[in-house]
């Protein structure tokens, strides 16, 4: 299917072959039929791909400052890599989708097959959205009306937040897309409204739709018009649609309020706010999060958690029904707003009118559908390299093929690069959404990308899968991996729960290799630190100090369901390390918090068999500028100190000082060489199957205990 592409290195817009995504549970698979092209959003994003370096940079000084960061911990090379990969994955553009239903996935209701729908999909011919970002579209109203929904919503929000009144006087700086229908819904909402731009086409819409208008390109003045207009008392609210990085607009603003008024940004506008303007008025000012109640938060858009209504009348989806609703009753008519009409495959004249200094308003992309079948799912990228005698009759492989689930940022970066160094022949790449495999593939050179993910399991050339996808998805890829005699490497953890545990334990026959993706042991430093210890005798103490960072409470990994806590979820890999370290199983274990609120923020004690004694300490509360991982091993009146995987320290060693890298290694390609040799060669497994159920089990029980 095409897809409409933005890339944030280049400014580059694409139009791509992507499979066809699949209908994941709680989202509708939806056929387009027409798209919105967001002038405002969209053509920000096209800037700033287009702009060099330096202004990327200044229009993000946060993350400027996370890269010097970075810079002192990881080291320049390893930082520039990241950096470039963030900015190398493609973005679809897009969230104004209007299609009917094809399909949809477990816990939906409320649509049926063939339904019309709105969604914020994007520019795709094919979308899959979660419901509570869809809504009907109502027999009268057309698919070029919808497609202006979202957008109507954004403004619908700016006004709810405002509350106006029956007869109040209310300013709309910037008449965008956005602003003339913030006009026409305050018009019909009783307002009096006056509109302010620079356009005499868009001023002359607004006054079409009922406003009084201002027009800066005559040089009028809006605060003194806005006295006029509220008969000298100051008028009741201001609501900014415009796009600007002026402080002009909210300083007019306070100008033009009367006293505790109020005023609400659906737009961009500068920020730096006089406290004389808001403190002599007492004037209230918010910011408008996009559609309404329910955007940005992952329980209600992704796992479709909806607000009571009698708590939460207006959610992101009953707002999009108004604005339907009220297209339907003819209150809102967004047929004037249409300026230019596209098909999809000509998407790329839509973006450089926008880009450009031409004038246009609602821009239309339009579709000519497509069949959904188990083919559209993937799309062919190339031809793998020839290998005879890939199997012989001893079972060994010459070059293993190997299929990815999942292509997100940790698999691009440093999975993918690390088996392709490694040797290994790339088969088939598979991601839900289907942009992100197509990146991958035809950088790293899979010969195929797919959404159809149980097509790996089956699939006869596919030697070894690779899990990389969300942790709460693990335990069931292994065991259909198991279940079809596949090799299988997992990113870290294998699983979740103790039940999941016993389940990959009674399938596993020892027939398939099955690694869990513990890079860590494999680590040059690390290696050279066992060696150096191997002549030691007697237990030793260990101590990992790990200053992971703050992550918000929302973010998926947080997730106990998902992606099951910061312990099971990183913790375990130094679990795994000091187990590796001390070379004898754990005995005994416990966990300290620092309170019931900051449960990543904690100390882990290991005992060992031998007397050897462990302690993580795993703390979220930390300087992002100290070093993320320190390991110290004490043993026989001798120390060795690790710092970030870069600097090892002897102390009281004989015969070894330090071993110091330019650059951070912490061993994935030696991992994923490990793996792939004991394919090739039908060997064991580089982790044996007993320390990685150990580990596994330790780590969940101590995330629970």
């Amino acid at each position: 299917m095409k897809q409409v592409l933005q890339s944030l290195k280049t400014g580059e817009t694409q139009i791509a072959d992507v499979p066809v995504p699949g209908a994941s549970r709680g989202s509708l698979l939806i056929q387009t039929s027409q798209t919105l092209v967001s002038p405002g959003t969209e053509r920000m994003l096209v800037d700033f791909g287009k702009a060099g370096w330096i202004e990327k940079a200044r229009q993000q000084p946060d993350k400027v400052r996370m890269v010097v960061d970075k810079i002192k911990t990881d080291g320049l090379q390893p930082t520039i890599e990241a950096v470039l990969n963030k900015l190398d994955q493609p973005l679809p553009l897009g969230y104004c989708n209007v299609g009917k239903v094809n399909s949809f996935g477990s816990d939906v209701t409320g649509f049926k097959v063939g339904d019309r729908v709105i969604s914020n999909g994007s520019h795709a011919e094919v979308v899959s959205v979660p419901r509570n970002l869809c809504a009907k579209i109502p027999d009268e109203v057309s698919d070029e009306e919808a497609a202006f929904t979202v957008l109507g919503a954004i403004a619908l929000q700016g006004i709810r937040l405002v509350q106006p009144t029956l007869g109040e006087s209310v300013v709309v700086t910037g008449l965008g897309l956005i602003g003339l229908m913030t006009v026409q819904l305050l018009c019909a909402n009783g307002c009096r409204v006056l509109g302010i731009d620079l356009d005499p086409e868009k001023l002359a819409m607004a006054k079409q739709f009922g406003a009084d208008v201002v027009d800066l390109s005559k040089g009028q003045d809006p605060v003194t018009t806005a006295e006029m207009f509220s008969r000298g008392r100051g008028v009741d609210a201001v609501i900014i649609t415009a796009a600007t990085k002026s402080n002009v607009p909210m300083h007019q603003a306070a100008l033009m309020c009367r006293k505790r008024g109020r005023i609400v940004l659906v737009g961009l506008a500068g920020l730096e706010l006089s406290r004389d303007d808001f403190f002599k008025k007492e004037l209230t000012f918010q910011v408008s999060a996009s559609c309404g109640p329910g955007r940005y938060d992952p329980n209600y858009e992704e796992k479709g958690q909806d607000y009571p209504v009698g708590f939460v009348r207006w959610t992101e989806q009953r707002n999009f029904e108004a604005v339907l609703d009220m297209m339907a009753g003819g209150a809102l008519d967004v047929k004037p707003l249409i300026s230019h009409r596209f098909e999809i495959n000509n998407a790329d004249k839509a973006y450089a009118l926008v880009a450009g200094t031409g004038t246009s308003l609602g821009i239309l992309l339009q579709y000519p559908g497509i069949e959904i079948s188990e083919s559209s799912k993937s799309v062919k990228l190339g031809e793998l390299e020839a290998s005879t005698n890939r199997i012989t009759g001893s079972d060994k492989v010459d070059k293993a093929r190997l299929s990815f689930l999942g292509s997100g940022n940790y698999a691009t970066a440093v999975l993918i690069p690390a088996f392709k160094k490694a040797g290994a022949l790339l088969q088939t790449v598979a991601s839900s959404g289907g942009v992100s495999g197509v990146h991958a593939g035809r950088k790293y050179g899979f010969t195929e990308s797919t959404t159809d993910i149980e097509s790996l399991f089956t699939d006869e050339d596919t030697d070894a899968i690779i899990v990389a996808t969300r942790h709460n998805s693990h335990a069931n890829f292994i065991l259909r991996g198991l279940d079809q005699g596949k090799h299988l490497f997992v990113e870290k953890p294998l699983c979740l729960t103790l039940e999941e545990l016993s389940a990959i334990e009674a399938a596993y026959k020892g027939k398939s290799l099955l690694m869990v993706g513990f890079n860590r042991r494999f680590s040059p430093h690390i290696q050279k630190m066992k060696s150096l210890m191997t002549g030691v005798t007697g237990p030793k103490c260990m101590v990992m100090t790990v200053n992971a960072g703050a992550i918000p409470s929302d973010h998926w990994t947080q997730d106990i369901e998902v992606g099951g806590g910061r312990i099971i979820g990183e913790a375990c890999h130094f679990i795994d390390l000091l187990r590796f370290m001390a070379g004898v199983p754990i005995v005994s274990y416990r966990k300290t918090e620092m309170d019931a609120t900051t449960q990543d923020t904690v100390t882990l004690e290991l005992r060992f068999t031998d007397g050897s004694i462990g302690t993580v300490h795993y703390f979220a509360n930390g300087s992002k500028s100290f070093p993320k991982e320190r390991l110290e091993v004490f043993a026989s009146g001798r120390v060795l100190q690790l710092d970030n995987f870069r600097k090892l320290k002897g102390f009281g060693w004989p015969g070894f000082n330090k071993m110091n890298f330019w650059r951070q290694d912490k061993g994935q390609y030696a991992c994923a060489q490990a793996f792939l040799k004991a394919i090739s060669n039908n060997d064991k497994a580089p982790i044996p199957f007993e320390e990685i159920l150990e580990v596994s089990r330790i780590s969940i029980e101590l995330a629970s205990a």
